[in-house]
């Protein structure tokens, strides 16, 4: 029997979550371990750079398509990384129009 999610090496994103999944308190203990064991498979699947070979594998490449919505916990845990680092990279600027009407106070 073949087994889902096979990786050779743990999953770890310093950009998004520098000091790690678990200390970050975007997920639960269990979803950071997931992440963390299987954040290999689930990127590469997701990018397309690893073929599904198991119907789990499958199942999941269809999620991350959009073909179906999240129904396991893999797929759950999946969609709500991606959705958190999706809403990181967002850049939040402040902006206003000067008013034409103020008044100059340099003494000039």
């Amino acid at each position: 029997m073949t087994e889902s999610f096979i990786v050779t090496r743990r999953y770890f994103d310093d950009e998004n979550y520098p000091r790690g999944f678990a200390r970050h308190g975007d997920y639960t203990i269990k979803e950071a371990q997931v992440l963390e064991q299987f954040g290999q498979a689930f990127k590469a699947l997701d990018k397309g750079e690893r073929a599904p070979v198991t119907e789990e594998e499958k199942s999941f490449v269809a999620f991350c398509r959009g073909e179906h919505p999240a129904e396991t916990f893999f797929e759950k845990v999946w969609g709500k990384y991606r959705t958190r680092i999706a809403s990181a990279k967002r850049v939040y600027t402040l902006s206003g129009v000067i008013a034409d009407n103020i008044e100059d106070f340099s003494g000039e």
